[in-house]
């Protein structure tokens, strides 16, 4: 079975949902994850916001507003009477139950409820015109088999128990339709797998199916060397190594999901990543091989927070490094970069929600100095710990950019710098320029 995960931007007008048709129209057993249209979690975000600071009249206007969009987009999609019928009963129930909110006390719960409707009615209407043109298919509610643990990590024997359970039901059926990003969590509640979340569900379930490969459809044709937003020359890469992709991921390659590559890599299932709008492009393919040595790739990060540690007790201190890394682990908040000398430690960290309380604690024992707007740049390769120069060729390309910090050697796929974001794109320039030659 094969698995395709399509995002916003391929279902984000009807026109693009019939576009989808001949991508998945070939005999082999398929899952589709689909995300919501695009604009539409944004939205729905705006709308507990408002339900959230009580502004209930703003949150209706914001509803009708979108209620508006999906009521033309399904005008465009179905030509049959009995599917635009059904497509309107459709959006009539999930929009009044948007409108049910802003009557009552709005909670965080209900906000990942209301956040869930946008993989809800992607998938439906697919469903639908499948329907209408006559093309067997089966939706497959994710909230049906997707769970996560108190840890918000995906509990995959539940996963592939239940997802199991649901295919069994539909022996002779050869195309399913589920929505990506949402789940329930440990209490049942709806939940979900964070913004970019569809991924994660794509890989999930190739995991827990043993799928023979997942394809992630994007707007972009494959992973590319650079940044092809900021920088002007870049080339898509054919493949890559799943620990390769990883840090990309990771670091900042937009086009796929940090968390997308551990699943596919535990159970060995390629990852395809390719393009809705040229489909015959070569896409980029992501496996357990040994790439070629050398440079592959460069993957930007922004919104770094840079810290400073600084202790005239932690020379020679047994124990001052546990203590520092408890406080971060206590508000669960990981570490993405991290160099030491004689009295000080820097580090940085991407999620700047319990900032305040981390700082309070580490100045009980240390001075604390805190940067923002920091960008961390990762170059990824095959990079041979034994093998000289690679060091020299990154650092000599930036040799005009003031670097925070340098992290090299913890991995053999990935060195990594701390600068300023305002030297962000100067940087992946001239990265771009000193590695790759343009």
């Amino acid at each position: 079975m094969y698995i395709l995960k399509f995002g916003g931007t391929s279902v984000g007008s009807a026109e693009r949902m019939k576009a989808l048709v001949h991508l998945i129209s070939s005999p082999e057993e398929k899952i589709v994850v689909l995300s919501a249209m695009s604009g539409t979690t944004n939205a729905l975000v705006e709308i507990c916001n408002n339900l959230y600071n009580k502004e209930s009249h703003k949150a209706t206007e914001l509803i009708h507003q979108l209620e508006k969009k999906y009521l033309q987009e399904i005008e465009l999609l179905y030509s049959k009477p009995e599917f635009k019928t059904k497509s309107q009963d459709l959006i009539t129930n999930h929009f009044n139950y948007l409108r049910s909110f802003t009557l009552d006390m709005f909670t965080q719960n209900e906000e990942k409820a209301i956040l869930a409707q946008g993989e809800l009615l992607s998938t439906a209407m697919f469903h639908f015109y499948l329907q209408e043109i006559g093309i067997a298919s089966v939706l497959l509610p994710a909230l049906n088999f997707m769970r996560i643990d108190e840890n918000d990590e995906p509990q995959l024997d539940y996963i592939e128990k239940h997802l199991k359970e649901e295919l069994e039901k539909y022996p002779n059926q050869k195309l399913f339709i589920t929505q990506g990003y949402i789940c329930r969590n440990i209490f049942g509640e709806i939940d979900n797998l964070k913004r970019g979340g569809s991924d994660y569900t794509a890989s999930i379930i190739g995991a827990a199916i043993k799928a023979k490969e997942i394809q992630i459809w994007t707007d972009i044709d494959g992973m590319h060397n650079n940044d092809p937003r900021i920088v002007s020359k870049t080339h898509p890469i054919h493949e890559l190594s799943f620990d390769e992709a990883a840090e990309l991921a990771y670091f900042g390659a937009k086009i796929l999901h940090p968390t997308c590559i551990l699943p596919a890599q535990k159970r060995n299932i390629p990852v395809l990543l390719k393009n809705t709008m040229q489909p015959e492009a070569l896409g980029t393919k992501i496996s357990n091989i040994n790439t070629e040595e050398g440079i592959r790739a460069i993957a930007a990060k922004d919104g770094i927070c840079a810290i400073n540690i600084k202790s005239a007790r932690m020379l020679l201190a047994h124990g001052f490094l546990r203590a520092v890394f408890e406080i971060f682990e206590r508000y669960k908040t990981s570490i993405d970069m991290i160099t030491t000398s004689e009295i000080a430690v820097s580090l940085t960290i991407d999620n700047i929600t319990h900032l305040n309380d981390i700082v309070t604690e580490l100045e009980v024992f240390s001075n604390v100095e805190v940067e923002l707007n920091q960008s961390i740049i990762s170059i990824v390769g095959n990079l041979p710990k034994n093998k000289s120069g690679y060091g020299f060729k990154i650092l000599e390309s930036l040799k005009e950019i003031p670097l925070r910090m340098v992290s090299y050697g913890g991995s053999s796929n990935n060195v990594s710098v701390l600068v300023s974001s305002e030297y962000k794109k100067e940087a992946l320039t001239a990265l771009n320029k000193g590695l790759f030659g343009y």
